[in-house]
């Protein structure tokens, strides 16, 4: 059995926070707090590893009304794709005539 851990949860929680909030590296940022990165390093995949949904999770109320918002945009901006070509084309037909 592993020795108990000389740093507690809290201690490790904020070590996390930190690094991922920082724009440093986690080098730098152990460096700061006086731990050894590969620790650090090893705190942050756990945490993130956490933080991943099951791959067969059911999406939330809000990610599902995100998601169809998100469509929703798609299907506009498609729709203004295609009458940005339809003038274009237009256009270049404009011009040819004219030229």
């Amino acid at each position: 059995m592993a020795p108990p851990s000389k740093y507690s949860p809290e201690f490790r929680e904020e070590a996390v926070q930190i690094a991922l909030r920082s724009s440093k590296t986690i080098s730098e940022v152990a460096r700061e707090l006086e731990l050894n990165p590969e620790t650090l390093r090893g705190w942050v995949k756990k945490y993130e590893k956490q933080q991943e949904p099951a791959p067969d999770a059911e999406l939330t109320v809000n990610e599902r009304a995100r998601l169809k918002e998100l469509e929703r945009r798609n299907r506009e901006l498609e729709m203004e794709v295609t009458f940005l070509k339809k003038v274009r084309h237009e256009r270049g037909r404009l011009l040819a005539v004219v030229e």
